[in-house]
């Protein structure tokens, strides 16, 4: 199948061919047309399968059937839970659409309000917002919604988890009850699910993997090792190696910080992003990340699912994340459009519990390395086999037999029944 074959019209096709993309990704063949024939749309696929582009052209294509957009009005809006994910969104529609008579832009905070507020001046056809700068924007009159055609909340899930709940419903307040309203996500969730009754009507859901799991292209490794040697593996690993290009996560921005220095006191190019830092920094950050000028960029989940760098090859979960759908997340910044990659991750011992939950939920043993000169003097637990091993041979559905077969009180049964119990066997005998 071709993009041709999708419905879309000359000047996106030029645009797509200029990107080198020849074939739609599955995603991309199943919402496109969806999405041109006006219906809403739920749409759930793996991260780097194509996602952004899979809603951006069929808007764009709409859109330029339509009348431009003229005083603070918006055509399309764009919902997006981080900065990183709105310039990488917002950078889509730019090239997507550069032979189309069409305006864009993208807002968000940390930068100064003023510049944006003159740019929507005159209108835009495709506005993609964080939330809270967007209804900072309306509160000051900067922006309208009466003429919003298109609604689209991208990465569903990742909102609802930095608590955006609430800034979503005040906006879906604000629009046109007439409109088309497209949902796109990694996964979709009870919450989702819940969020979604009152957003889109009859849709047509998509979904083309399997809710959390990995992509094929990523190659996954377990590197154990104590938790005070981390930094000192993750250098030998870098130069051993010879990782140009690495993506480091970490819990915390502290912890991020931290990293940063010790790499860079090191020999080695790095810098932090993370939500401490100004937009100015972060997005100077990413350049020299993708210029190569710098060789680690260490961040926190906060750019799990905004950073978009071609061709990506390694990813090192430095920290497990505490939410293991943060996991797949992460590791789906490498291994993107078909693209090999590999996600290692430095594993403690205080880590088991969080690796176990990882690997129940991807549903995959990833394997362990040693390095020698780092054998962890605590090991990781393999916490299902024990909790397994813990549990008696005779114990079902919360019953402990006598060997004769008898049921025998346990500390589930109250004080009180097993007192009656006790008093009838007496009478009995």
């Amino acid at each position: 199948m071709s993009f041709a074959s999708l419905g879309l019209s000359a000047p996106l096709l030029k645009a797509v061919a200029e990107q080198q993309y020849t074939t739609p990704s599955p995603i991309q063949q199943q919402a496109i047309p969806a999405v041109l024939s006006g219906q809403d749309v739920m749409a759930a696929a793996q991260t780097g399968t194509g996602k952004t582009a899979g809603f951006t052209l069929p808007i764009l294509e709409r859109l330029s059937q339509g009348a431009p957009a003229k005083g603070n009005q918006v055509r399309a809006l764009v919902l997006t839970p981080t900065r990183e994910l709105a310039a990488q969104v917002a950078e889509s529609v730019s090239v997507y659409g550069k032979h189309l008579k069409l305006k864009s832009a993208v807002v968000f905070g940390g930068v100064k309000i003023n510049p944006q507020m003159m740019k929507l001046r005159g209108g835009v056809d495709v506005l993609v917002a964080t939330p809270g700068r967007l209804l900072d924007l309306y509160q000051q009159n900067a922006v309208r919604f009466d003429r919003v055609e298109t609604f689209v909340l991208d990465e569903a899930d990742r909102m609802l988890d930095m608590g955006f709940i609430h800034d979503i419903r005040k906006i879906i307040q604000l629009l046109p009850a007439k409109r088309q309203n497209l949902m796109f996500s990694a996964t979709f969730s009870d919450p989702i699910r819940k969020l979604a009754k009152g957003l889109i009507h009859d849709p047509v859901e998509v979904s083309v993997t399997p809710s959390n799991s990995t992509a094929t292209t990523v190659a996954q490794l377990i590197y154990p090792v104590d938790k005070n040697r981390k930094s000192k593996l993750l250098l030998k690993l870098i130069e051993e190696q010879a990782w140009q290009q690495v993506l480091v996560f970490t819990k915390t921005k502290h912890g991020a910080n931290r990293l940063t220095r010790t790499l860079d006191e090191s020999g080695v190019s790095a810098a932090a992003i993370h939500g401490n830092k100004s937009q100015g920094a972060r997005t100077k950050a990413l350049a020299g990340f993708k210029s190569g000028e710098i060789r680690v960029l260490v961040a926190t989940d906060i750019a799990a699912r905004g950073l978009d760098i071609d061709q990506l090859p390694q990813v090192v979960n430095f920290e497990l994340p505490n939410v293991a759908e943060d996991y797949v997340h992460r590791i789906g910044r490498t291994g993107r459009a078909g693209a090999s990659g590999q996600a290692v991750s430095l594993v403690c011992a205080d880590e088991s519990e969080l690796l176990a939950g990882i690997e129940r939920l991807t549903r995959q043993t990833i394997e362990r390395r040693i390095v020698e000169g780092f054998e962890p003097v605590h090991p990781i637990k393999d916490v299902v086999k024990t909790r397994r091993k813990s549990r008696p041979k005779n114990r079902k559905a919360g019953r402990v037999e006598h060997k004769d077969g008898q049921r025998a009180p346990t500390a589930a049964r109250p004080r009180q029944q097993r007192a009656r119990s006790q008093s009838a066997g007496s009478q009995t005998s």
